[in-house]
């Protein structure tokens, strides 16, 4: 189960504090989560930031080749 737990506050100048709070929130909200849960999370997330960023999901990945 992933816990719903808010965002810690980030500082304008992103330290090495901010990167501690990142770790110990994202740890706290997975701790119990699935191996499914962990990997549907990562990828909503991953999606996320692919959209940000302008990219469409799957047309920039390159097609795995079969093997021979």
């Amino acid at each position: 189960m992933i816990h719903e737990i808010p965002v810690p506050e980030i500082s304008p100048a992103f330290t090495i504090e901010d990167i501690h709070k990142i770790r110990k929130w994202n740890h706290e909200r997975l701790k119990d989560a699935t191996l499914e849960e962990r990997r549907a999370d990562t990828e909503r997330q991953m999606k996320e930031a692919l959209n940000r960023l302008g990219i469409s999901y799957g047309i920039n990945t390159p097609a795995a080749k079969p093997r021979q």
